[in-house]
């Protein structure tokens, strides 16, 4: 199974990545844990290029084909790999955040998005679990981490507004995949609805 988890900067999807990741294998699954922008070494090499920096270093359409670049080897070397040994991945971000943050929200790259996925990656994940946050919690948690990897958070928080506005449509064009969860709460109790929704989905 092919899991993601999607949501808006600062909102807790990292976290609670690694902790399915753990409970699936204290459970005795197969997990490969691992992210975007990156998952491989070439797509490391990428991610710096896109996450740090100035807010305006690439235009809209730069940044979809160097994400698209990062996903493809990603894919190539670490999630395709992976799912054909049996083991559960799960990925922190994947194609629903550049459909998000290039395709609707940077600009109005929709229909260019949709082309080069297809085009370039033709997967989509079997479940994708959303975090949803108030945006100004979550910009204030993602500043406070001080990663050096703020370059989205500097855009501001009217710029967080929007990305939760296209992820929560996203989840409703593809409801059959996503399960909204509620990331306002406890690190635990959001962790116990993402393990419940997975194993309703692994165990039906």
């Amino acid at each position: 199974m092919f899991i993601t988890f999607e949501g808006i900067d600062g909102s807790g999807k990292s976290t609670q990545a690694r902790r399915l990741a753990a409970h699936l294998e204290h459970t005795g699954r197969d997990v490969c844990l691992t992210r975007e922008p990156g998952g491989s070494p070439g797509a490391e090499e990428i991610r710096r290029l896109l996450v740090e920096g100035d807010p305006d270093r690439w235009s809209p359409e730069t940044e979809l084909l160097l994400f698209t670049a990062a996903r493809r080897d990603h894919l190539e070397r670490t999630i395709e790999p992976a799912l054909a040994a049996g083991r559960i991945v799960v990925s922190d971000r994947f194609a629903d955040s550049t459909r998000v943050y290039q395709g609707a929200v940077r600009g109005d790259l929709a229909e260019k998005v949709d082309r080069l996925h297809s085009l370039m990656i033709g997967r989509e994940p079997d479940l994708t679990i959303l975090i949803d946050m108030d945006p100004g919690v979550a910009l204030t948690r993602g500043l406070s981490r001080n990663s050096g990897e703020d370059r989205f958070e500097e855009f501001g928080q009217a710029f967080q507004v929007k990305l939760r506005d296209g992820f929560l449509a996203l989840a409703r064009a593809h409801a059959e995949r996503f399960v909204v969860i509620d990331g306002m709460r406890t690190e635990e109790a959001v962790a116990a609805d993402v393990a419940k929704a997975v194993t309703a989905r692994l165990d039906p």
